[in-house]
């Protein structure tokens, strides 16, 4: 049986990261990255057909050359997986995916000020991000009894990947510990400041080919497996619910809606946002859970590595607490997570730029590039996360080293 076409990672690429990078702007971010990533593959820009530049202007396609040209519209995970949609259509052979992100935002002191709600509905009553997750975190913590301690162990095991890694904002800053993080000042309740990502500035790309190109390519391919979205809403314009799901989902039988036994009861609720579309994923990719080696999960809070896990399926609801305590998220426990250091320590470079990089951190690790201490041993298959239910959305998607047998 002929393969079908498919899609590789076979390039990748970050530029510096700091907390302020005053001597650049995004535009110069960008082609940083556009000309690392390129090193990276060894290939050149007469190679790339298609370009994704989520956040930035329309007008690189012309900057760089490129017409005739595929263009996407996506930001993060989904413009990975939207590029990869367009190489396995054939729309597209070899597509560019690359952002940066400087001098855009001035409140520096401010938790992800770029998705700082600006509507009538939630700035009166103080809705701002951090706030929105912990409804999320709280909701949980009041059914299941998970403790700030646990959220607390979440949040120093990621600062302690970051604080080994060279190439994070806050390398060195460590080690934490949970009573650190406990220890640092309340932002909105239950989380502490070190519960929560920072703010900084970057650029990073990704070049995706097909999977017969990437064969004869320097480095190894990470191939796309399969991704996928939940979507309850719009993001930052109205306070999350954990129950929240749309009323075509809702289950209405004999007894009402959300009936027991009734059509569709099981629908995942946004507190369970991802689940939906990793299962979907797995059976794409002809993969079981447990084939999943390396977890880079978007971090934006401590509570939402918790939240994933359980979506997900790698602990039962109600058992992330427990299960991140017992050492299972470490990079030596059996579900390494956000593995750089994440939006916590690596970087949070504007809206598009740290979303690309779970991404990235999953091909490094399949790739064999994260150095002693970070890299997960053989690690074969990557699951790459952006969002969150605080957010009301998540995307996703599997890498692996191997395509699946047709």
């Amino acid at each position: 049986m002929v393969r079908p076409r498919s899609a590789a990672i076979v390039g990748i690429h970050n530029t510096t990261q700091a907390r302020r990078l005053p001597d650049q702007t995004s535009t110069a971010l960008l082609v940083d990255a556009v000309a690392g990533v390129l090193a990276d593959a060894g290939l050149g820009l007469a190679d790339v057909d298609g370009l994704s530049t989520p956040g930035m202007s329309g007008g690189f396609v012309y900057d760089l050359g490129l017409g005739p040209a595929w263009q996407g519209a996506q930001h993060g995970v989904a413009a990975v997986l939207e590029a990869a949609a367009a190489i396995t259509s054939g729309e597209a052979d070899t597509v560019l995916v690359a952002s940066g992100a400087a001098g855009t935002y001035t409140e520096r002191a401010s938790t992800a000020p770029w998705t700082r709600p600006e509507n009538e509905f939630v700035i009166p009553w103080g809705m701002f991000t951090a706030a929105e997750f912990a409804l999320i975190a709280r909701r949980h913590m009041t059914t299941y009894g998970t403790t700030q301690e646990q959220l607390a162990t979440v949040a120093a095991t990621i600062r302690n990947n970051g604080h080994a890694n060279p190439a994070a904002v806050y390398a060195g800053r460590g080690p934490f510990t949970a009573a650190d993080v406990l220890a640092s000042r309340m932002v909105a309740d239950p989380f502490h400041l070190l519960d929560c990502s920072t703010t900084s500035e970057g650029g990073c790309a990704l070049l995706l080919t097909t999977a017969e190109r990437a064969a004869d390519l320097p480095r190894p391919p990470v191939h796309v497996l399969a991704g996928g979205a939940d979507h309850f809403g719009p993001s930052y314009r109205f306070p999350p619910a954990w129950d929240h799901t749309g009323h075509a989902r809702r289950a209405v039988g004999p007894g009402g809606a959300g009936a027991p036994g009734a059509a569709g009861a099981d629908v995942p609720v946004n507190g369970q946002a991802g689940r939906r579309a990793f299962e979907r994923a797995l059976a794409t990719a002809s993969l079981r859970r447990d084939d999943v080696d390396v977890l880079e999960l978007y971090d934006p809070f401590s509570f939402e590595i918790i939240r994933q896990l359980e979506a997900f399926g790698f602990c039962g609801p109600g058992e992330g607490g427990p299960f991140v305590e017992d050492g299972h998220i470490a990079i030596t426990g059996s579900h390494p997570v956000t593995t750089d250091g994440g939006t916590m320590s690596f970087s949070h470079a504007g809206s598009s730029v740290q979303m690309l990089q779970r991404v990235i951190r999953g091909a490094e690790q399949l790739r064999g590039d994260c150095g002693p201490g970070l890299q997960v041993p053989d690690a074969r298959v990557a699951l790459c996360t952006a969002g969150g239910a605080g957010a009301l959305f998540l995307h996703l998607v599997l890498l692996g080293l191997d395509l699946p047998h047709v």
